[in-house]
C-alpha cells in the first residue's frame, strides 16, 4: 500500500515535469483555472463572511448553554463546516473547470498519450459539448457524494477529540477521492470507460490514486496553486488511467 501510495505520487511529479517542460500545455491548462478560480473564491467569500450565521442557525440546542460550552460547540460546528465547504468545493472546482476547459484538457491528455504512453488505440474525440455535459452531469453526482461526506462528517464533528483530529484527515482522504474521479475522467472517456466503470478502476489501485490525488487536493487549498498543479494533475491523470487497467488485467 505504502508503495503504490508512492507511485500514486511519483506519477504526479511526472505530469509536473510534462507541463513545466510545455509552456503551451501549462498555459492551457492554466486559463479555465482562473476563471473557474474566481467563481470559487465568491462564493467562499461568501461563506466565510455569513460563516457566524450559519453555525448559529445549524446549533439552536446549544442556545441555552453556558457560555463555554456553547462557544466549543460552535467553535467546533465552524471548523467542521469550513472542512465540509472545503471539500465539497475542491470537486466543484474540479467539475467546473474541466467543464469549462474541456477541449483545452483533451488536448492535453491527447498530447500526454501520444508523447509519452504511444498513443490510444482508437480512442474517442470527445468535443467541448460532449465534454461540457459529461463534466457538468458527473459533477453533480459527485457533489451530491460529496453533501452525503459533508453531512456525515459535521455530524461526527461533534464527538469530541475524533471530531477535531479524525474528522479533517477523512475530509481530505474523502475530497480526494472524488477529485481523482474528476481528474481521470477524460482520459477515461477517451478510452470509452464511464463513471462507473472509472470508479471501479481507480479502487483496483486505490493507494496509488491517493497518492496522486491528496497532493493535489492538498495544494489546491492555497489560493492560485491550483493554476499550475491543475495542468500537472491533468498530465498525472491520464498517466494514471493508462496505468491502472493494464495494472488491474495482469
Amino acid at each position: 500500500m505504502i508503495k503504490d501510495f508512492g507511485t500514486g505520487f511519483g506519477l504526479l511529479l511526472q505530469g509536473f515535469r510534462i507541463v513545466l517542460g510545455n509552456r503551451s500545455m501549462l498555459l492551457r491548462g492554466a486559463l479555465p483555472v482562473l476563471l473557474t478560480s474566481a467563481l470559487m473564491f465568491t462564493g467562499l467569500t461568501v461563506l466565510a463572511v455569513n460563516l457566524g450565521g450559519i453555525v448559529t442557525w445549524a446549533t439552536p440546542f446549544a442556545d441555552h448553554w453556558a457560555q463555554t460550552w456553547q462557544q466549543g460547540v460552535r467553535i467546533a460546528a465552524g471548523l467542521v463546516t469550513v472542512v465540509a465547504a472545503v471539500a465539497v468545493s475542491v470537486v466543484l472546482f474540479a467539475g467546473l473547470t474541466l467543464a469549462i476547459g474541456g477541449p483545452f484538457y483533451e488536448s492535453i491528455a491527447e498530447q500526454v498519450e501520444d508523447t509519452v504512453l504511444g498513443g490510444v488505440p482508437e480512442a474517442e474525440t470527445i468535443g467541448w459539448a460532449r465534454a461540457a455535459w459529461i463534466g457538468l452531469r458527473d459533477t453533480v453526482r459527485l457533489v451530491l457524494r460529496a453533501l452525503v461526506w459533508a453531512i456525515l462528517l459535521f455530524a461526527m464533528g461533534f464527538i469530541p477529540v475524533i471530531g477535531q483530529t479524525v474528522v479533517p484527515v477523512l475530509a481530505v482522504a474523502v475530497g480526494a477521492w472524488l477529485l481523482a474521479v474528476e481528474l481521470t475522467a477524460i482520459p477515461f472517456i477517451r478510452r470509452g470507460r464511464d463513471l462507473k466503470t472509472r470508479r471501479a478502476t481507480l479502487k483496483s489501485g486505490r493507494a496509488m490514486t491517493l497518492g496522486f490525488s491528496v497532493p493535489v487536493y492538498l495544494v489546491c487549498l492555497i489560493p492560485l496553486a491550483a493554476v499550475v498543479v491543475f495542468p500537472a494533475a491533468m498530465a498525472a491523470g491520464t498517466i494514471l488511467a493508462h496505468r491502472l487497467p493494464a495494472r488491474s488485467s495482469r
